[in-house]
């Protein structure tokens, strides 16, 4: 099969298409003809060499596609169903990947829609279940990226009153998912509280810039607040630093697909390429600019019901 790899560190120009050995599932795993696969940070920061030290290494942590072989045990798909989840062994932007935890596509997204789910929502979930998200007031740092997104929109699921920081331009775009929002930079306590006089009940920081100590402020003390994204400033703050190697939520993937359906969840895909261009992905969702994630497609994007992959291409 063919699958992205890198035999050395550094930009985006190192990554290549290779011919690797077509991978097989264990017990309670499936194998998926890969139609669409997400591009995290976890990709670029394990290109640049901040992960992992082995080489050469794969990539690609979440993938849709069709089952096309089953590991042991396995009772609750079945070969040609659609699917979406975690590729754990970090090799999903391939043709065939195994996957260790999935969940039905919902009948409503198309691959490249699933592919951009996984990260997204279980990082969310994860981070709103540590804070204990339900009700109150949420201030979330970052809200216009595909983290952010995915919990403003889960947070309001909760009941959860949310103040976002964003960039000017994607204001309107936070009051469609049902947040209030605000300018991030200097003075952005003031902007806050502006809101919510007295401050808020919890503190989300997907962006990482570091403004720990003015969320904790605004949240009244350390404990209230979470983040994902910065780790040197969650030590020095005495942050819960939210991370996937402590548990994951994983319930979040099972859990998706009724509130996609219903209305009450969407996460843009802001482009997709070919495989072929993995590099052009890279570059595409390491600059930041982007509202959405960024998707590689793989053979078409093609489903059982033929439905195709979304046209649009960053470039």
């Amino acid at each position: 099969m063919k699958a992205a790899r890198f035999t050395r560190f550094g930009g985006p120009e190192v990554l290549e298409i290779a011919e690797l050995p077509d991978p097989r599932p264990g017990p309670g795993q499936i194998r998926i003809a890969v139609r669409a696969a997400g591009v995290n940070a976890s990709d670029w920061k394990k290109r640049r060499g901040l992960m992992d030290e082995e080489l050469p290494q794969t990539l690609g942590y979440e993938a849709a596609g069709v089952v096309d072989e089953l590991g042991a045990d396995v009772r609750d798909v079945a070969l040609g169903d659609r699917v979406f989840g975690f590729c754990t062994e970090g090799a999903a932007q391939a043709e065939l990947a195994v996957l260790s935890y999935y969940a039905p596509v919902p009948p409503s997204l198309d691959f490249p829609g699933a592919a951009a789910l996984p990260a997204a929502v279980e990082t969310a979930t994860r981070a709103l279940d540590q804070l204990g998200v339900d009700g109150g007031t949420l201030l979330v740092s970052g809200a216009s990226g595909s983290v952010g997104a995915a919990a403003v929109q889960l947070a309001v699921g909760r009941g959860a009153r949310v103040i976002g920081t964003a960039s000017p331009v994607n204001h309107d775009y936070l009051r469609s998912l049902g947040a209030e929002p605000v300018a991030y930079g200097e003075g952005l306590a003031d902007r806050v509280r502006a809101l919510a006089p007295d401050g808020v009940d919890l503190a989300l920081d997907v962006a990482g810039s570091g403004i720990l100590p003015e969320l904790i402020e605004l949240a009244g003390a350390p404990e209230h607040v979470v983040t994902i994204a910065d780790f040197s400033g969650a030590q020095e703050h005495g942050v819960r630093f939210s991370r996937g190697d402590t548990g994951r939520a994983l319930h979040a993937l099972t859990d998706i697909g009724a509130l996609i359906e219903s209305g009450r969840f969407a996460l843009p895909v802001a482009g997709t390429f070919p495989l072929t261009d993995i590099a052009e992905a890279h570059r595409a969702a390491e600059e930041g600019h982007v509202r959405g994630k960024i998707v590689l497609v793989v053979g078409g994007a093609r489903g059982n019901d033929g439905r195709a992959a979304s046209p649009d291409v960053v470039s």
